[in-house]
């Protein structure tokens, strides 16, 4: 069984809501240069090393996508990286932990 957590923006508008994570398009475009691709062009799920990220299947803003570690022994350095890069809360749905890449 994978492991699910949530990504988010770390950045919080004035009224404390997140702001969005960009658009569907800058999403799949900035992380295609860190190997994670949709397997077919347009899809909802992008595959990187030792993981899967799901967008939300709209074209608006992403305010937030879920992540799924397929394989642990590779998984986390794409993930520190990524969230480090983008600026992302990664946070553990089953415990609430947010991670701290």
């Amino acid at each position: 069984m994978s492991k699910q957590f949530v990504i988010q923006s770390r950045t919080a508008s004035k009224d404390g809501q997140r702001v969005s994570l960009g658009s569907r398009k800058e999403i799949v475009d900035s992380l295609a240069q860190f190997n994670t691709i949709a397997e077919v062009e347009g899809g909802d799920v992008l595959w990187g090393p030792g993981i899967r990220i799901e967008l939300p299947p709209d074209d608006g803003p992403v305010l937030q996508m879920l992540l799924y570690i397929v394989e642990e022994e590779i998984a986390w350095l794409p993930i520190v990286r990524l969230a480090k890069r983008f600026d992302w809360l990664v946070m553990d749905i089953e415990t609430g932990r947010e991670l701290q890449p």
